[in-house]
């Protein structure tokens, strides 16, 4: 069977978009607790599927790591169903009136929340992916126009043949969620370039895919970035609390993009915090600079690259500075703009530091680990955006969105 054109997948999204951003809230939560049943019900058919890919992918030589986040079981399934009910459960955005106000002339002015139309999601190897951002579309009146990676390719078409279903027994275009079956790397460069059609694309992946689609794509495009994130410990911090975040920052999951990978410390506390790490995080390769390898005689030394590297893994670069502008200094200039920590009980050190940083999230004596749309209180998350514009942060529900003006008036002409 020939593989439909993109340009065409792409003009059915768009046409379901248009049907999905007037769908209401119960035909919505109809659809997504249709698809969860289903996902349910049909598991069989989708662990059919993912063994291929598995199959290919263990075949290929490619790490068990890898394998294991392509893999699906009747547990992992389920927890797919349990995503698509929690966001069933949510909030719906749409409609919600941001503000309002009426101008002297008798205009009545309201800032609405509107879909964005077709979302566009660029991603690897995780199949779950498929039903999370379907999900969130869905829920968010958004058409789902996703492209998995070809070692998923079997297991997010059985996925989407599940969840097309379930939005068309709800009374909802079936398009609502397309799932691209070309996976050639010519077509990936084409779903980014749909003009016209896609209204923001969205990359899930490793920095090949931010930078391919930094040189390729034409549609808006929001970042879902690298995430060198920082802790800093000043000379006012509670030590004891400083240990136990940065054990958790680094080590409680270091291959995500809210782990820690730089510590920074206050030259007052140095000499008595830097052991202590050195003990509480033995596991984890430490890089630093000259005066923090003289504290700890395993540490390695860092490199400028170092300073900048999303390791996602165990290893952890560290710099002693002399004060909180030096820390800023270092901080803004290493950043990712992803997510920065400070402990200190210090009020002002802390309010200096949460103003100057410029990153999408400022913790004071709080773990990394919980810049995350599901910590937030957002239900889920597509992805978190290190970019300025449009979204910025963890995106859930509400920066699926976009604002539209609707002015009321009785007949006022401008003079």
């Amino acid at each position: 069977m020939a593989v439909t054109p993109i340009p065409e997948l792409a003009r059915r999204s768009k046409a379901a978009s248009r049907l999905l951003a007037t769908a209401s809230t119960a035909v919505k939560d109809e659809a997504l607790l249709t698809a969860a049943d289903l996902l349910e019900a049909r598991a069989g058919d989708v662990l059919a599927a993912n063994a291929l890919d598995v199959a290919g992918a263990e075949e290929a030589g490619i790490p068990a790591g890898l394998v294991d986040r392509l893999r699906l079981t009747e547990e992992r399934i389920a927890a797919m169903a349990s995503g698509l009910r929690q966001v069933a459960a949510l909030a719906d955005p749409v409609g919600e009136v941001l503000d309002g106000w009426v101008r002297p002339n008798g205009l009545r002015i309201s800032r609405v929340r509107v879909p964005l139309g077709v979302v566009a999601i660029i991603y690897e190897s995780r199949p779950n992916v498929t039903s999370d951002a379907a999900g969130l579309c869905l829920k968010s009146g958004n058409a789902a126009f996703l492209r998995g990676s070809s070692t998923a390719v079997h297991s997010n078409l059985a996925i989407a043949e599940v969840l097309r279903e379930a939005v068309a027994k709800a009374g909802l275009p079936e398009d609502a969620v397309i799932v691209v079956e070309d996976t050639s790397r010519e077509a990936a460069t084409e779903f980014m370039q749909q003009e016209g059609l896609v209204d923001c694309l969205i990359p899930r992946g490793g920095a090949s895919l931010i930078a391919s689609i930094k040189e390729h794509a034409t549609v808006p495009f929001v970042i879902d970035g690298d995430g060198n994130c920082h802790v800093y410990v000043d000379a006012a911090a509670d030590l004891d609390m400083a240990e136990a975040i940065l054990v958790n920052a680094k080590t409680q999951r270091p291959s995500v993009c809210n782990s820690a990978e730089s510590l920074v410390v206050h030259a007052k506390v140095a000499a008595d915090f830097l052991p202590r790490v050195d003990a509480a995080l033995a596991d984890v390769e430490l890089v630093g600079d000259g005066r923090a390898r003289s504290l700890v005689p395993r540490m390695g030394e860092a490199t400028e690259d170092d300073f900048s590297r999303e390791f996602l893994d165990l290893k952890m670069s560290v710099r002693v500075v002399d004060d909180l502008d030096e820390a800023i200094a270092h901080v803004n200039d290493h950043s990712t703009g992803h997510s920065e920590a400070i402990v200190t009980t210090d009020v002002a050190v802390a309010d200096r530091f949460l103003n100057e940083v410029d990153a999408a999230a400022v913790l004071l004596n709080a773990s990394t680990r919980f810049v995350d749309g599901e910590e937030f209180g957002f239900g889920a998350e597509i992805g978190i955006s290190t970019q300025k514009l449009h979204a910025r942060g963890p995106m859930g529900l509400q920066q699926l969105t976009t604002a539209k003006y609707v002015v009321r008036g009785d007949g006022q002409t401008r003079g």
